[in-house]
C-alpha cells in the first residue's frame, strides 16, 4: 500500500504546471506552445553558386565535347569549400594508385570513348580514397560523370542518395570535412543527392571529436539546402552538446527540433533531462518531462533517475524514492541490475557535478541538503523492501561534497 501511494504522490509532482514565460536555461518557453498548436516552420532555400578551379565548361552546354588529356587530370584539381572547418586530422599524402587507375579509365571512358564507364568503377574509385588527394581526384570524376550524363545522355536527374552517403563516409574517413559539406548542397555540380543520411556521417565526426563548429556549421546546411531533420538528428545533437558541457547550444537546438515536429526518441529525452538534472536546472526539467511524458507512457532508466535527482533538488526524497521504486516495478529483468548502478552513481557523482555548477553562495545550502536527503531516500527504499546497497560515506561529509 506504501507504494500505491508514493505512485500517486509521484503522478502529482510529475505534472507542475508550465509557466510559459518563465525565466530557464535548457528549454525556451515558446516550446509548449510551439507543440500544441503544431506550428509548422518552413525554410527559405538559397540559391548556392560553386566556383571551382578545375571546371572551365558549363555544366549545361550539351553539346560541349571535353577533351582532357589525362596528364593534366590531377594538376588542376582545386577548389573551394563554401564552408571551411579545420581538418587538422584530414590525412593527406598523394594520390594512391588504385584511385589514379580508376580516374583514368573512367574519365577516359566519358571523355575520349564518350560512353559511360561501368557503375562498379565509381564504387570501387570511393571504396578506395584513403587520403585528401585521393578525394579530390573522387569530385573531379564526379564532375566529369554529372556532365556527362547530362550532355550525352540527357540525364537530368541526380546520383542517387546512396552515392552521396558513401562519398560523405568516405570524405568523413579521411578528415576532408570541406569536401564532405559539399555534398550536402542541394544545388552541386557533382550530381550527388543530400540527404540527412550524409549529414549523420558528419555529425558522427564531429561526436567523436567534440566539434560544435562542425555541428553548426551542418544544421546550417540542413536548413538552408531543405533537409528535414530526423529523430537520429537530434540523438547525435543532444549528445554533441551533452559532451560539450553547452547548455546554451542543447536548448537552441531543442527549440529548433520542437518546431520542426520531430518526435523526439528515448535517447535524446535521456540526454537532455540528465543534462538539466547534471546544472540543477530543475525548471526545465519538469517542462521537459512533461513533453516526454506525452509521448512515452513509461520512463527509462535515464530519464527515471533525472526525475528522481530533481525531487532530490527540490528536498522531497519521499518522491525520489517513489520513481526508483516504479523503476523497479517497470523495467525489464535485464534492465534492473542498472538500478544499482545508478543510484550509486546518485550518490557518489551527481552531488558532486550538480553543486560545482552552482553560484558560490548557494552551493553550501545545497551541499547540507543533499547531506540529509540523499540518506532519507535510501532509508525509504530499504523501508520498502528494496535491497539496497550504496556506500554514503563521502555524503557523510560535508567538505568532501564542496
Amino acid at each position: 500500500m506504501q507504494v500505491l501511494s508514493n505512485a500517486r504522490r509521484l503522478s502529482r509532482v510529475l505534472r507542475p504546471s508550465v509557466l510559459l514565460n518563465s525565466d530557464h536555461r535548457l528549454l525556451s518557453p515558446d516550446i509548449q506552445i510551439l507543440v500544441s498548436s503544431n506550428a509548422s516552420h518552413q525554410d527559405q532555400y538559397h540559391q548556392w553558386q560553386h566556383r571551382n578551379t578545375f571546371c572551365s565548361c558549363s555544366l549545361c552546354s550539351s553539346g560541349n565535347r571535353l577533351q582532357t588529356p589525362r596528364n593534366m587530370t590531377y594538376s588542376m584539381m582545386t577548389s573551394k569549400a563554401s564552408f571551411s572547418s579545420e581538418t587538422t586530422s584530414c590525412v593527406e599524402g598523394t594520390p594512391t594508385e588504385t584511385v589514379k587507375e580508376l580516374s583514368d579509365k573512367i574519365l577516359e571512358s566519358v571523355n575520349v570513348k564518350r560512353t559511360m564507364s561501368p557503375n562498379s568503377w565509381t564504387w570501387s574509385l570511393i571504396e578506395n580514397c584513403k587520403n585528401r588527394e585521393d578525394i579530390k581526384i573522387l569530385f573531379n570524376v564526379l564532375e566529369n560523370l554529372r556532365r556527362f550524363r547530362l550532355s550525352n545522355l540527357r540525364i537530368h536527374d541526380n546520383f542517387n542518395c546512396n552515392l552521396c552517403r558513401e562519398v560523405t563516409k568516405a570524405c568523413v574517413r579521411v578528415g576532408a570535412l570541406d569536401f564532405a559539406k559539399k555534398a550536402l548542397w542541394k544545388h552541386n555540380m557533382y550530381g550527388l543527392t543530400p540527404s540527412v543520411g550524409s549529414a549523420h556521417h558528419i555529425l558522427l565526426y564531429a561526436k567523436d571529436h567534440k566539434d560544435t563548429k562542425l555541428m553548426a556549421d551542418v544544421m546550417k546546411l540542413l536548413k538552408v539546402n531543405g533537409l528535414p531533420l530526423q529523430p537520429g538528428t537530434a540523438d547525435i545533437v543532444f549528445r554533441i552538446c551533452y559532451d560539450t558541457d553547452d547548455s546554451e547550444l542543447i536548448s537552441k537546438y531543442a527549440k529548433r527540433f520542437v518546431m520542426a515536429g520531430v518526435k523526439l526518441r528515448e535517447p535524446s529525452f535521456e540526454i537532455w533531462m540528465e543534462f538539466a538534472a547534471k546544472i540543477g536546472d530543475t525548471e526545465s526539467l519538469w517542462k521537459i518531462e512533461k513533453l516526454r511524458s506525452e509521448s512515452m507512457k513509461q520512463h527509462s532508466l535515464g530519464t527515471g533517475f533525472s526525475c528522481t535527482k530533481g525531487f532530490l533538488l527540490e528536498r522531497k526524497p519521499g518522491e525520489a524514492a517513489a520513481v526508483i521504486q516504479i523503476l523497479n516495478q517497470t523495467l525489464s529483468d535485464a534492465k534492473k541490475p542498472g538500478i544499482m548502478v545508478e543510484l550509486q552513481k546518485l550518490v557518489n557523482e551527481w552531488p558532486f557535478e550538480v553543486i560545482k555548477r552552482q553560484k558560490q553562495e548557494d552551493k553550501k545550502a545545497l551541499a547540507t541538503a543533499l547531506k540529509s536527503d540523499i540518506p532519507a531516500m535510501v532509508a525509504s527504499l530499504l523501508s520498502e523492501g528494496l535491497k539496497v546497497n550504496v556506500n554514503l560515506d563521502d555524503l557523510a561529509r560535508e567538505e568532501v561534497l564542496l
